[in-house]
């Protein structure tokens, strides 16, 4: 009996020395990790909880991705059937080129097509009358596949002032029914180009320019009516003088008689200073019956042309004085030794055009509630030329004006 004890001994020792060679590798694995967080000097929770916020974040990033591809392939199967339309609307028409875009001339699908505009022109009695009629086949500017269109029509080489339509919103083919009147003798009429700008209206960024027509004055036959279809053209970047944007916001309460003024931010300003910078300030100011009536102003910004405002001026205007008053708004560049500059201005009120008095509209619209919105600036000349305010005379010491 003695010699089989060591035989069932060795029997069992081999057994037992296989399922400790199986489950090592697993031993080994959990033994690394385990010494690999012992290493990282903070608690096992920390640890965990910090691993499980980078895999959130892997997911997010994946997610992300996904949605921005999905969006684009709905945006490019939107695209395709608006062409479709297009080309179906212009096939087989048989009315006048007045009532409908021809299909002779037309690009369809190219990147080149800006859209087409019918106009008129009328000149009698040194007095120039441009109709904006309609639009058709405007190129979409927005992510939805359309537009928000207007049109600015002004005169160069004088520019003295330029005028706009109303915004028409979600559409490529807007129908304006405007018309704009430009006082001009006949020798200015032969030597001007008359300018009709359309932009895509966007309330909190610049508006972008979808295409122009331009037609020299001096070719046109006066002895009837102009009206007639014409392709937009590429936009001319030689001409406009870019001044730079300011945004700010109104707020009118009629209870109170306070129209509160917020002077956000302005963008992209015309350099003024030798070392390519501005130092610039805004100027708050009230006119009333074309006479200067109250006025303020920012701080000034060091060395920038996109500085960050946020200052809010407080004028007391009654219900009936709002209906006549004119908020001009104007940044400078401020020069310690000498004179300071105009960098542009805007004027809004009842009387303004375009997206001024669509701003200020808004504001009476809506009481007790601030509006906010982005504003091109316009020259100093340009502006004052349309005002026309008259200058008053402060006497030292005595608070009158003359």
């Amino acid at each position: 009996m003695f010699p089989k004890t060591p035989l069932a001994n060795s029997n069992i020792s081999p057994t037992t020395t296989n399922k400790k060679t199986t489950a090592s590798p697993t031993n080994a694995t959990l033994g690394f990790i385990d010494q690999l967080l012992n290493k990282i000097p903070l608690p096992r929770w920390a640890i965990y909880i910090i691993f499980a916020v980078i895999v959130l974040l892997i997911l997010v990033c994946i997610i992300w991705v996904c949605v921005k591809c999905c969006c684009k392939s709905k945006k490019e199967r939107k695209n395709k059937p608006d062409h479709q339309i297009n080309l179906q609307g212009v096939t087989g028409s048989t009315t006048t080129s007045l009532v409908q875009p021809g299909s002779d001339d037309a690009d369809y699908g190219s990147a080149k097509n800006r859209g087409r505009l019918l106009y008129s022109l009328e000149y009698k009695a040194q007095e120039l009358t441009v109709g904006i009629k309609q639009a058709a086949a405007l190129p979409a500017m927005d992510l939805g596949g359309t537009s928000d269109p207007y049109i600015k029509v002004y005169i160069t080489p004088k520019k003295s002032k330029t005028l706009e339509t109303k915004v028409y919103r979600k559409t490529l083919n807007p129908v304006f029914n405007e018309h704009f009147k430009f006082e001009i003798d006949k020798a200015e009429l032969n030597e001007s180009t008359i300018v009709m700008k359309v932009f895509d209206f966007d309330r909190f960024s610049k508006h972008d320019i979808i295409g122009e027509l331009r037609l020299q004055l001096g070719t046109i036959d006066w002895n009837h009516v102009i009206e007639e279809w014409k392709d937009l053209s590429e936009p001319s970047k030689s001409e406009d003088i870019i001044l730079g944007e300011i945004c700010f916001s109104l707020r009118y309460v009629p209870t109170t008689s306070k129209l509160t003024v917020v002077i956000l931010e302005a963008k992209n300003l015309k350099s003024m200073d030798v070392g390519g910078s501005s130092d610039p300030y805004v100027k708050v100011q009230l006119a009333l019956d074309k006479k200067k009536w109250k006025r303020k102003k920012t701080s000034v910004k060091k060395c920038t042309q996109n500085p960050y405002f946020n200052e809010s001026f407080t004028f007391v205007v009654s219900f009936e004085q709002i209906q006549k008053v004119q908020l001009v708004i104007s940044v400078w560049d401020h020069d310690k030794f000498t004179r300071n500059d105009a960098i542009g201005k805007i004027f809004l009120g009842c009387d303004a055009a375009g997206n001024q008095l669509r701003h200020w509209a808004d504001m009476l619209s809506n009481p007790r509630k601030p509006v906010a919105q982005w504003h091109n600036l316009f020259s100093s000349e340009q502006v004052d030329s349309t005002l026309d305010l008259k200058h008053s005379v402060r006497i030292p010491f005595i608070n009158k004006n003359f």
